[in-house]
């Protein structure tokens, strides 16, 4: 097998269930990841023979990509603020979404030795972002999920930075220090109503525990973040939050209700409500 007729094979397996933008980014990256190659290599290589071992590792990959199940778990790795992440089916796939609040979190804070909370972590990607791109920042992590734990070790081993793991519920919200710079979390938000609107490889493949709310108390998760971090958070100390854009409003009266002030609410990259945070001021 060449290199054209893996990308056109591809294309004519995939083409039923991706669009065509869709399946360039997994050619892209299935030839990255399995050849270490940049898309000059797939042009200028174009006519080479391929290797035995990636005609049989393309069609196992063709079969799972058929059945929705994410090019991320398939291949065991996702990009996040420009490092490859570990990812099993125990943690949430990192979104681009999620790099622009790292960024934000890194811009609005440029002192140093700051202590920071990673709150409901999955695999480690904001909490190992933070520790690499603030200046000598002091990160804890916590999750519920042992697997999701074992995950983010991983990552953080493999990219050399120190994060501390603690096992720990989001709803109880309880960690050794009272005194954080930062906290921040990413927690579940998508109401039950809203599956009928999901791709399958989301609802099949990634953990309801980590996506899902009920209706009738979409706050669930966010209510207890914000009463600890009105207690926990240094005077000036700041919230940062991902939310579903639907319930900006209501995450924003939870925060007021908690003490905490000089909340904001911000876009994503696409346009769409995204993130809030707030700041703690002592009376």
């Amino acid at each position: 097998m060449t290199t054209r007729e893996a990308i056109l094979l591809l294309r004519g397996e995939l083409g039923a269930s991706y669009d065509s933008r869709e399946i360039e980014s997994i050619t892209r990256i299935i030839f990255e990841e399995v050849l270490l190659w940049q898309p000059v290599d797939m042009i200028m290589r174009e006519n080479e023979q391929l290797p035995e071992f990636f005609g049989n590792r393309l069609a196992s990959i063709i079969e799972r990509l058929k059945r929705q199940e994410p090019l991320q778990y398939i291949l065991g790795k996702a990009r996040f603020h420009g490092h490859s992440f570990a990812v099993t089916p125990a943690v949430l796939i990192p979104r681009p979404e999620t790099e622009q609040l790292v960024d934000m979190i890194v811009d609005e804070n440029p002192a140093t030795d700051l202590e920071v909370l990673d709150i409901g972590t999955g695999s480690g990607c904001i909490a190992i972002s933070l520790a690499r791109a603030l200046k000598f920042a002091q990160v804890t992590a916590t999750d519920v999920s042992l697997q999701a734990l074992e995950v983010a070790k991983h990552n953080a081993e493999a990219l050399k930075t120190r994060v501390k793991f603690l096992e720990q519920d989001i709803l109880s919200c309880r960690a050794p220090s009272e005194a954080w710079d930062i906290i921040v979390s990413n927690p579940p938000y998508i109401t039950e109503s809203e599956k009928a609107s999901m791709e399958r490889n989301v609802l099949d493949y990634e953990p309801a525990c980590a996506l899902f709310v009920p209706d009738d108390d979409p706050m669930l998760f966010y209510r207890p973040i914000a009463a600890y971090a009105s207690r926990a958070l240094k005077n000036g100390g700041r919230l940062y939050l991902e939310i579903n854009r639907s319930m900006a409003q209501q995450v924003c009266n939870t925060l007021r209700e908690s003490g905490l002030n000089n909340i904001q609410v911000y876009n994503d990259f696409n346009g769409n409500i995204r993130f809030i945070s707030a700041i703690k001021t002592n009376s």
